[in-house]
């Protein structure tokens, strides 16, 4: 979950890389981005479209970034973002899959707030200050205010000419998205064929609207990638989502991703690790291309 555990888990890790906690807190979320992009390598024969739009919800309108192939239609991908919401690294990943084949909307899910950017440019982990904020900001989420933003998002991607319509919609989240990614298929069940949340946070609590309550409803297979820190953290809760998802009959590969730290997957990360950065995104690919045909 994207809390003080997260700050702990990513000062430990810098530590351990060599980085003293003063060099660790100059680094910020945008460093390096550069040369973490150009490690994401785009098909050159497909070539993308992408466009800055704005959506209308029951709440406001929300602001997110839309990228697809330039031909043709295909299907959709709604992806969640971290607590640092919409920004460049959650761009380029959005980039990446639509260069390989979907139609993939990328959201500011703290729009009622705040148009993207939502987090500084240079945000600084130890700074109470910049950490009290981006928690304020995760607090103003609440279930209902996903389920309406779900369905909105949704509708918005089916008027779209580049999303076909005959093919199933997946979803994507990451940390505090992970969820998301649950409540967007309980909301939307007949449309989302697919999730895919990565280090998720809070995905089993002790809860009424537990996210993991909602899968009786959902008609989604799954990839539940889970950071080792976490799963140290909280190992019942793997279990549990598998006893659900066996429950409900539906597909789901659950698995604790060695030697990571929450926040793992984003190109942009202080933790990012490539290597099974790679290996989830991959599995991502595998789990699209059967469920969303």
């Amino acid at each position: 979950m994207c809390d003080d555990h997260t700050l702990e888990d990513t000062i430990a890790y810098q530590l351990r890389a060599g980085l003293s906690r003063r060099q660790f807190g100059a680094l910020t979320l945008g460093a390096g981005l550069t040369s973490m992009f150009a490690t994401v390598a785009l098909p050159e024969d497909l070539a993308v479209t992408e466009s800055e739009v704005e959506i209308k919800t029951p709440d406001g309108t929300a602001d997110a970034y839309f990228v697809h192939p330039a031909k043709g239609a295909h299907a959709a991908v709604l992806v969640w973002p971290d607590i640092f919401g919409l920004r460049p690294a959650f761009r380029q990943m959005g980039k990446r899959l639509a260069a390989a084949g979907y139609a993939v909307l990328v959201v500011n899910p703290f729009y009622r707030r705040q148009h993207a950017p939502t987090a500084p440019e240079h945000p600084d982990f130890d700074d109470p200050a910049t950490r009290t904020a981006l928690m304020d900001l995760m607090g103003s989420l609440n279930p209902a205010g996903t389920q309406t933003d779900a369905v909105a998002f949704i509708q918005w991607l089916d008027a779209q000419a580049a999303v076909d319509r005959r093919k199933r919609i997946g979803t994507t989240g990451y940390c505090m998205g992970g969820p998301l990614t649950m409540r967007t298929a309980a909301a939307v069940p007949e449309r989302v064929g697919a999730g895919a949340s990565f280090h998720g946070g809070g995905l089993v609590t002790d809860k009424p609207d537990s996210p993991h309550l909602l899968i009786p409803k959902m008609k989604a297979q799954y990839l539940v990638a889970i950071a080792e820190s976490d799963d140290k953290r909280q190992p019942e809760a793997k279990d549990a989502l598998r006893e659900a998802f066996a429950k409900a009959k539906l597909h789901a590969e659950i698995e604790v991703y060695a030697g990571t730290i929450h926040g793992w997957c984003p190109i942009d990360s202080k933790v990012y690790n490539h290597d099974q950065a790679e290996k989830a995104w991959s599995r991502m690919l595998v789990l699209f291309k059967s469920a969303l045909a």
